[in-house]
This record gives structure tokens, C-alpha cells and sequence, in this order.
């Protein structure tokens, strides 16, 4: 996987382009990511019981791969990702600096 729960991403594409945050949740069969504080639609959530009230929520919506690039902790840009064999472990690396993106 190119992107990690944890990972910086920023948005290129959308209505929040330009906005950066931490990746919440990774959705890899929908090809998409969470991104805390980005993506953010209001929903109306209708009383369920008589003690709770009905109140409007802010939910993070899902953004494709395609429309997210993750910033390399290095040299702090938007970059693509790749990936570099050593040993048995499989890194990702970033494609302008080269140097090793995980966290370890």
C-alpha cells in the first residue's frame, strides 16, 4: 500500500485542494482515504431515543488515491511513492529525495 494510517497527505484535486491532514482510515478495496478534516459534509442525524436530541454532524467523507499525494516527511513536498527491497522488508521511498518514508 502507498498510503498508511498516520501518513501527512495533501489534497490536489477537489473542493478542498490544498488542504493537508493525517490519514484516518485507509479503505483499500475502495481505493480511497480518510483524511481528518478534509472532505467534511454535514449530515442530520434524526432522535433515537427520547433522551438523546437529533443534532447535524460533521462526517469526513472518503477521497480517492488519485485526488490525495502524500508529503514526504523529509523534504516536506507533495510527492509519489515507491518502493525499494532491502533485505526482506519492502520500504517506501520518496521519488524526489529518495530517502526511506517509513516509520521505524
Amino acid at each position: 500500500m502507498k498510503f498508511r494510517k498516520g501518513d501527512e497527505v495533501i489534497v490536489t484535486l477537489g473542493k478542498d485542494k490544498g488542504k493537508k491532514g493525517k490519514v484516518e482510515k485507509v479503505l483499500p478495496k475502495k481505493g480511497a482515504v480518510i483524511v481528518n478534516g478534509v472532505n467534511v459534509y454535514k449530515r442530520h442525524v434524526k432522535r433515537q431515543s427520547q433522551e438523546s436530541k437529533g443534532q447535524i454532524v460533521d462526517i469526513s467523507k472518503p477521497l480517492f488515491f488519485s485526488k490525495v499525494s502524500i508529503v514526504c516527511p523529509n523534504c516536506k513536498k507533495p510527492t509519489r511513492v515507491g518502493f525499494v527491497i532491502e533485505g526482506k522488508e519492502k520500504r517506501r521511498i520518496c521519488k524526489k529525495c529518495q530517502e526511506i518514508i517509513d516509520k521505524k
